[in-house]
This record gives C-alpha cells, structure tokens and sequence, in this order.
C-alpha cells in the first residue's frame, strides 16, 4: 500500500506525509513541470506537461488498496474502478456511491461556463478543512491497516 498524491496545486502535502509516517506508509508525489516540489519523506515523480499528463501517471501507478489524494473528480473516478481509496483535501471521500452524481455536477457546471454563464467556486480554505482531512486519512489508514 502506498499513498499517491495529485501534487499540482494540493494544499495537504505535509499534512499527508506526517500521517503517513506514523503509519509507515510511502508517500508519492506526482507533479508536473511547473510545480516541481520536493518533500522530505515523500519520493517526487515529475511529469512532463500536458492535459491530464499527471493524472494518467498517477492511474498508471496505483493499484488495488492504494490511497489517492486529489480533487479532480475524473482522476477520482479512474482510481476507483482500480480499487484504490480516494480521498480530497477536505477529508471527503470519493466512492463509487457519490462519484457520479459529482461527475453530474462537474458536467453541468461546465455547460453553464460554456454558455457564458458563471457558478460559485469553492470556499475559501479554513483551517477546520486540514482537520477533516486529517481525521479522513487517519479513518482510512486505520481500516486498512487493522
């Protein structure tokens, strides 16, 4: 089992790496060109640019009891049909009960911003958000790892 983190733009990183460590799990961070990081406890996979280029990598990657974080609803939807567990920066878990009605809403959002339209974006991050992902994390590495 290991841990794969959609790095681009990922607001947890750290908070990832520390949970991790205390359950003796590695952490990969995917990125790509122009959001080159590096952590200490974490191995760094740097992707070249392009649409998607690091999500393809990532699915390349994982396997059945991996960990995924990400916010991207379509990356979330290819982990799952690999039984890998997905979690967002929020602690909120993707399963294969709510990722379609996300999809859903991703999909007519898009319609309304072709149409000109506009639809309200995400909240502003609050420090209870590092808590929820925190007890989210800790809640799957637990289930695996009894």
């Amino acid at each position: 089992m290991k841990i794969l983190i959609d790095a681009d733009g990922c607001p947890v990183v750290n908070e990832t790496i520390q949970i991790a460590k205390e359950f003796n799990v590695p952490v990969l961070l995917l990125c790509d060109t122009a959001h080159i990081m590096q952590r200490e406890g974490a191995e760094t996979i740097i992707i070249s640019q392009g649409a998607d280029a690091v999500d393809f990598a990532l699915v390349n990657r994982v396997t059945k009891g991996d960990i995924v974080i990400t916010q991207d609803y379509g990356l979330a939807a290819m982990v799952l049909s690999k039984q890998a567990y997905v979690l967002n920066q929020n602690g909120h878990q993707y399963t294969n009960e709510n990722i379609d009605s996300l999809l859903h809403s991703r999909y007519v959002s898009k319609k309304i911003r072709n149409a000109g339209g506009r639809v309200k974006g995400p909240k502003k991050r609050q420090k209870e958000d590092n808590t929820n992902f925190e007890i989210g994390l800790r809640k799957i590495l637990t289930t695996i790892t009894m």
